[in-house]
């Protein structure tokens, strides 16, 4: 028989689980942490990113729950969050199947008890996932996804999204068109190619390519294809048999990489190329594929080209790269450390762990964002950050060089691309 004096103890101990959102257990009560589940792809095609985004949110928990005044973020100078509380990880890996996405999700919030998500990379995965949360009235941040329908829910009420949408990025891949068009003597492009993986993220970003487009370039070649793909030959000759002035790829990862290298196989380049996302973006596909790289453009949300305008990046960075090898920031894993600074400035103006309460405050504000492009983060319903900005750069000797829009830029596009026997 438990002593009476017991029994308080332990009916209080549950009583602070619960209002953590967290399973009860001893070492919650004794060590007061705010347990964040994250969910990204730590195998398959895109793990590599993921990888890189699970690092970067460990980033953000390292800065936060260590007093660091020397990096120039906010809270930095903070240590420790609502009278002594510490963020903790809790890592899935989605291997980048909506199904198992939505799984973890479950097990995250059911089983681990953790108070909010961050995830999940692939928009697929992110969708079902955010549903998931949204009906436990649990936060959700996204980073990278990029899948305007996402935030099209304006009904969620519990989903962030920091980055820009593919909806923004196909305006921008269509005023460069136009630029090029004015700018460049003899450009003459008027016909577009768009290949995609055959996915929510893909089969969006190519809706809204064709939506840009409408009534200014000729769409003459639609190709999806699965990702994790063996090989791409016959995706690759069909564009080539088309010949579209420009290309427009939403390709990630290592079909990225596959995607190029099948190009020069089989000896065929647009006038211009501009891919969606993390495959072009990614400094470590890029490092592997050398020269082969060069001259491929995209919308980059940062670069280690970038940091004279982010000044605040590079003692960020430093921790980053510790987990990494070595691999800097690129546009989407730089984005979770984003989500993770913004989602613990929210609690500490909140002075509360209500998720609604947190939630509504995340509405409410704009928070200082130092490792953002625009400096700032603010959300609009449905929750997408109206602040999201990119800059089109191009691959120039294995650099990203700014090319557009023209205030900012720092380089002249080589246009057309080189042909792959010039360069």
């Amino acid at each position: 028989m438990f002593k009476p004096r017991m029994k308080f103890w332990i009916v209080a101990a549950v009583a602070v689980a619960l209002m953590l959102g967290a399973a009860p257990g001893p070492s919650l009560a004794q060590d007061k942490v705010i347990k964040i589940g994250t969910i990204f792809p730590l195998t398959g095609p895109v793990a590599l990113a993921g990888q890189r985004c699970k690092a970067a949110v460990e980033t953000a928990v390292d800065i936060l729950n260590n007093k660091n005044p020397a990096i120039k973020v906010p809270l930095a100078d903070k240590k420790g969050w609502l009278e002594g509380y510490k963020f903790v990880l809790v890592h899935t890996d989605s291997q980048g199947k909506p199904d198992v996405g939505k799984a973890e999700a479950e097990r995250l919030i059911n089983q681990e008890g953790v108070w909010a998500i961050i995830g999940a990379y692939n928009s697929a995965v992110s969708g079902p996932a955010s549903l998931v949360a949204e009906r436990a009235k649990k936060i959700f941040m996204c980073g990278a996804s990029s899948a305007a329908s996402l935030t099209q829910r304006k009904e969620m009420k519990y989903f962030f999204r920091t980055a820009s949408t593919d909806e923004v990025e196909s305006q921008e891949f269509t005023d460069v068109l136009a630029w090029l068009n004015k700018t460049q003597k003899n450009a003459n492009l008027k016909t577009l190619g768009i290949i995609y993986e055959n996915s929510v993220f893909g089969k969006n970003a190519a809706q809204q390519a064709m939506k840009a487009a409408a009534g200014k370039y000729q769409i003459v070649a639609d190709v999806p294809f699965n990702p994790g793909a063996t090989n791409l030959n016959s995706e690759i000759q069909t564009l080539k048999a088309k010949n579209p002035d420009a290309l427009f790829g939403a390709v990630l990862g290592a079909d990225y990489a596959l995607m190029v290298k099948t190009m020069k196989k089989m000896n065929w380049l647009p006038k211009v190329s501009l891919n969606y996302c993390s495959g072009y973006q990614d400094p470590v596909i890029a490092k592997q594929l050398g020269a082969d790289a060069d001259f491929f453009m995209g919308s980059t949300g940062y670069s280690p080209e970038f940091q004279s305008m982010m000044p605040a990046v590079a003692e960020v960075e430093k921790i980053f790269k510790s987990k990494t090898g070595g691999v800097p920031y690129d546009s989407d894993s730089i984005q979770e450390t984003i989500t993770m600074l913004v989602l613990a400035q929210a609690i500490e103006k909140a002075k509360s762990l209500d998720s609604t309460k947190v939630a509504e405050t995340l509405y409410a504000n704009t928070w200082p964002s130092p490792l953002s492009l625009s400096g700032k983060v603010a959300f609009v319903p449905g929750g997408q950050n109206k602040f999201a900005l990119s800059i089109i750069t191009q691959l120039q000797g294995g650099k990203y060089k700014k090319v557009f829009p023209t205030e900012k830029a720092d380089t002249k596009p080589v246009f057309p691309m080189k042909p792959w026997d010039k360069r």
